[in-house]
């Protein structure tokens, strides 16, 4: 398959598919997302060498960096104020890991769980947690909460979470926002500079290979997270704190880094920069399309999210797979998710199917 142009901010939409090396019809971003050819051959350029005996870790680092720069990029958040790990749920821990006894949480019902056992385990400690409905959560703010913690969109069915609304909620009442991303960040444009903290799984819309993820927030809210798990990688100079004393970490959000996987990295960076080139907007443009072609082909209003929830009979993902066409059950209802690989010849032939 071709390799990704240099520049893609004015290509065709359409000629983003060629980027991609499946020759499924491919629904489940939502799942895992699938590399650009440039991102897989990257990480497997990086086994190879690991395999081979020449894997070079200076390259691994800038592989690191150039993630955390294009991960600042496309959400819009200075690099110095984000922080990288393996999966979100060790993030969302240290955030709770920093919640004094008494502390008030506030968490949408049917949540994806590693945003909420972490806070539901801080309450043995005394750290109070609650859930309501994801539409009644704004509404639920109330004099004393501390802390919202929410995902943008929701993984069960890709309901998006009123940010505005929980955001305003917020700001009137004292508290803080932690919005889960994983499911937004590469293709739903985010209020970033309204949200106190931000935790991003890498292996889905921002399609990285699975062991990359990020944190970011506000410097005040960052700098009330303690690094429980603090390591070598996030010392201040990395490869000058391997060993010894003092503590010596990092001054900005590096010092919650985690060590990296070095071949999730090497193909997360060109990942992410295939990503920035095309812009969120336009990428939420298309993805929205194509969902409501989806829709459209199905008797449903519009809707605004790229992840489409069905009810439909039992054997129907088993069905859809062995005509090639991959999707993913959740909450007992069919979801199918669309993205850059997606083509509207996978909406169709889905729709073929899901209608005959």
């Amino acid at each position: 398959m071709p390799a990704a142009p240099p520049v893609l901010h004015d290509a065709p939409m359409e000629s983003f598919t060629h980027c991609f090396a499946h020759t499924n019809h491919y629904l489940d971003t939502a799942t895992y997302g699938l590399p650009p050819t440039t991102a897989h051959r990257a990480a497997l350029a990086a086994e190879h060498d690991r395999a081979a005996g020449r894997l070079d870790l200076a390259a691994t680092d800038r592989a690191v960096d150039r993630s955390r720069a294009a991960f600042a990029r496309l959400l819009g958040v200075p690099v110095h104020r984000v922080a990288i790990g393996s999966q979100v749920a060790p993030a969302v821990g240290m955030i709770a890991a920093g919640l004094r006894p008494g502390t008030r949480v506030l968490l949408a019902e049917g949540d994806f769980t590693s945003l909420l056992f972490p806070f539901l385990v801080a309450a043995e400690r005394g750290v109070s947690a609650r859930a309501v409905p994801l539409d009644r959560l704004a509404d639920a703010v109330e004099d004393g909460t501390d802390l919202v913690a929410v995902s943008a969109v929701q993984s069960a069915d890709g309901s998006l979470a009123p940010l505005g609304r929980i955001l305003d909620a917020a700001a009137a009442h004292g508290a803080r926002v932690l919005v889960d991303a994983t499911q937004a960040a590469g293709w739903l444009p985010l209020p970033v500079d309204r949200i106190d903290l931000l935790v991003c799984g890498g292996y889905k819309w921002l399609l990285g290979p699975r062991g990359t993820a990020f944190l970011t927030g506000t410097e005040e809210a960052l700098a009330e997270v303690p690094a429980v798990g603090a390591n070598w990688y996030a010392g201040k100079d990395v490869w000058g704190s391997i060993y010894g004393t003092p503590l010596r970490l990092a001054t900005d959000a590096r010092r919650l880094d985690t060590p990296p996987a070095w071949a999730s990295w090497a193909g997360q960076a060109p990942a992410l920069e295939f990503l920035d080139d095309i812009g969120v907007p336009r990428v939420h443009a298309h993805d929205l399309a194509l969902a409501n072609r989806f829709r459209a082909g199905l008797g449903l209003p519009p809707g605004d999210s790229a992840i489409v929830s069905l009810d439909v009979p039992d054997g129907t993902a088993a069905r859809l797979a062995a005509h090639g066409v991959v999707a993913s059950v959740r909450g007992g209802r069919l979801r199918c998710s669309f993205h850059l690989s997606t083509t509207r010849d996978d909406v169709d032939r889905t729709l073929d199917l899901l209608t005959s």
